[in-house]
C-alpha cells in the first residue's frame, strides 16, 4: 500500500499538481498600470477619492518604502514573477517579441515563476489583464509560465486601446464585435475584470469544496494611457477638474499612439475611481464567499506615474512629490504604494521596512508553505508580517535600456544613479542621501567621491549578462 500511495503522489506531481496544505492562503495580487504613489487617498492623494484602497489600508499593511522591479512594463513583471532583480532577471526592457508580430520579448523556456511554483504545490492559478512577456502560445505564455487560466492582452503595444478588437483566454483569440471597424462599445477593462470575477467565484467553491487555495494575479491595465473610460463615468466628474487642456492624439490609437480626449482629467480621475471599485468587488466577493481571512490581498504598481497620452501628473501629484516618473530611476519612477491586506493574521499597521518587487515571490512562497528558490534576489518579509524580526537587503538594484541606459543602487541611505550607462564614455554619475533629501534634489557625488567609487563597484557587481542578448549594456 505505501509503494501504492508513492508510485500515485509521483505521478501526480509529474502531472503539474500536488497535495495543497488545509492552510495554505489564497493570493490575489493586484498589479495596477503606471498608477504614482500619489494617486492613492492613503499616500496623500488630494483631489481624487480612493475609499476601497484605503480601507484595504486601514485594515492591512500598509508599505511606504516599497519599490517596484523596474520603471517600465514589461522588466518590472519579469522581476516580480521571477523573484529577480533587473541585473539578473531575463527581461530588461520593453522590446517585441522573438516569435510573432504580437507579443513581447520571450522569457528562457523553462524560467522559473511565482506562478509555476504556487501550481505545483497544488494552487489553481488564473492571470488576468496584461501579459507583456511573451507571445501567446509560445514557450512564454501565461498558460507556459505557470497559469492554469488567462484572459486579457497578450501584448502591452495593443493595450494602448481600450476598445481593442480582440482579446485573449487561454490560447483562443476572442474577437471583440462590438469595437469592430473602430467602435468603442467593449471596455476591455470591465471584459477582464468581469472574467476575474468569475474565476474568483469558481476557484473560492473549490477552495471550500475541497481545500484547493487559488492565486490570481490581476495585472490590470488601469490607469495606463490611453487616458478614457465609458461615458457614464467620465460624466460623473464634469466640471470637477477644470481647467483642462485637451489631447490632440489619434483619432484610433494604436502601437505607437494614443487616442485623442477632450477631457484628461475627467478620464484619468474616472479611471482611478474604476480601479477603486474594482478592488472593493473583489474585497466584498472574498467576504461574500466567506474567505476573507484566508486570503492575502495585495495591491501595488508597476512603475511610477506616466506622462502620456494627455495625462498630467504635476496637477494630480502623482508621485507624491517624488523625484521622477515612469522611464526615470529616480524615486518618482520607482517607488510604488503596496498595501498587503491579511485578515486576522497581519495587523493594521505602517512600515518603512524596504522592500521590492523581487521580494514578493520568496514571501509568498514562504507564506504558502512552498519551497523558496536558492536562486532569488528576494528576502521574504513573512517575518514582518509575523511581528518577527525582519532580515533586510544589504541593497537593491535597478538597470534600465532605454534613453542611453541608466542603473541605480540603494545601499541604506545612500543612493547612486548612473546615466548613460549604454555609453562608458559619457557616464554621469549622481549620489543622493534619500534620508536628507528624499526628494533627490542635491547631487553630492563631487564632494563624496569615495562613497561613489564604493557604489559603483556595487553597481557594476550586481548585473550578469541576460540570456537574451537584447537586454545587454554596451561594452
Amino acid at each position: 500500500m505505501k509503494r501504492l500511495f508513492a508510485l500515485v503522489l509521483i505521478l501526480c506531481l509529474a502531472g503539474g499538481c500536488a497535495f495543497a496544505k488545509s492552510d495554505a492562503p489564497n493570493i490575489i495580487y493586484i498589479l495596477a498600470d503606471d498608477m504614482g504613489i500619489g494617486d492613492i487617498g492613503c499616500y496623500g492623494q488630494k483631489k481624487l477619492q480612493t475609499p476601497h484602497i484605503d480601507s484595504l489600508a486601514e485594515q492591512g499593511l500598509k508599505f511606504n518604502r516599497h519599490y517596484a522591479g523596474s520603471t517600465v512594463c514589461a522588466p518590472s513583471r519579469s522581476s516580480l514573477l521571477t523573484g529577480l532583480h533587473t541585473g539578473h532577471t531575463p527581461i530588461r526592457g520593453n522590446l517585441g517579441s522573438m516569435v510573432s508580430d504580437e507579443g513581447q520579448c520571450e522569457m528562457p523556456e523553462g524560467t522559473q515563476t511565482l506562478a509555476s511554483i504556487l501550481k505545483m504545490n497544488g494552487y489553481k492559478t488564473g492571470a488576468f489583464g496584461k501579459w507583456g512577456l511573451g507571445a501567446q502560445n509560445s514557450h512564454s505564455s501565461p498558460m507556459a509560465m505557470g497559469f492554469d487560466e488567462f484572459f486579457g492582452y497578450n501584448c502591452q503595444s495593443l493595450a494602448h486601446n481600450y476598445y481593442p478588437d480582440h482579446l485573449w483566454e487561454n490560447s483562443e483569440k476572442i474577437v471583440l464585435k462590438g469595437n469592430a471597424n473602430g467602435a468603442r462599445k467593449e471596455y476591455s477593462a470591465d471584459l477582464i475584470h468581469s472574467k476575474l470575477m468569475g474565476f474568483l467565484d469558481e476557484a473560492s467553491r473549490e477552495y471550500s469544496e475541497k481545500g484547493r487555495p487559488f492565486f490570481i494575479y490581476y495585472a490590470m491595465t488601469l490607469p495606463h494611457a490611453e487616458l478614457t473610460s465609458t461615458p457614464d463615468r467620465m460624466e460623473k466628474f464634469a466640471g470637477r477638474f477644470e481647467p483642462q487642456e485637451p489631447y490632440k492624439g489619434a483619432k484610433k490609437p494604436t502601437k505607437s499612439s494614443y487616442c485623442a480626449q477632450e477631457k484628461p482629467h475627467d478620464a484619468f480621475a474616472a479611471m482611478i475611481s474604476t480601479i477603486d471599485d474594482y478592488v472593493g468587488q473583489i474585497v466584498a466577493k472574498l467576504s461574500d464567499n466567506g474567505i476573507l481571512e484566508d486570503t492575502i490581498v495585495i495591491f501595488a504598481s508597476d512603475n511610477g506615474a506616466h506622462k502620456e497620452g494627455g495625462h498630467d501628473p504635476a496637477y494630480w501629484n502623482s508621485n507624491g512629490g517624488l523625484r521622477g516618473f515612469k522611464r526615470d530611476l529616480y524615486e518618482g519612477g520607482i517607488r510604488t504604494p503596496m498595501i498587503l491586506l491579511w485578515k486576522g493574521k497581519v495587523k493594521p499597521a505602517q512600515t518603512s521596512h524596504i522592500s521590492a518587487f523581487w521580494d514578493i515571490l520568496p514571501t509568498l512562497c514562504q507564506a504558502s508553505g512552498s519551497a523558496v528558490p536558492k536562486n532569488t534576489d528576494g528576502i521574504s518579509f513573512l517575518p514582518l508580517l509575523e511581528g518577527k524580526p525582519q532580515p533586510k537587503h544589504d541593497f537593491l538594484y535597478w538597470e534600465f535600456h532605454e534613453q542611453g541606459g541608466k542603473q541605480a543602487v540603494l545601499k541604506g541611505d545612500w543612493k547612486l544613479v548612473r546615466l548613460n550607462a549604454n555609453f562608458p564614455w559619457k557616464y554621469k554619475t549622481e549620489l543622493y542621501n534619500l534620508a536628507e533629501d528624499p526628494s533627490e534634489s542635491r547631487d553630492l557625488s563631487a564632494s563624496m567621491p569615495q562613497k561613489v567609487a564604493e557604489l559603483q563597484k556595487l553597481m557594476d557587481s550586481a548585473r550578469t549578462p541576460s540570456p537574451i542578448d537584447r537586454f545587454n549594456f554596451r561594452k
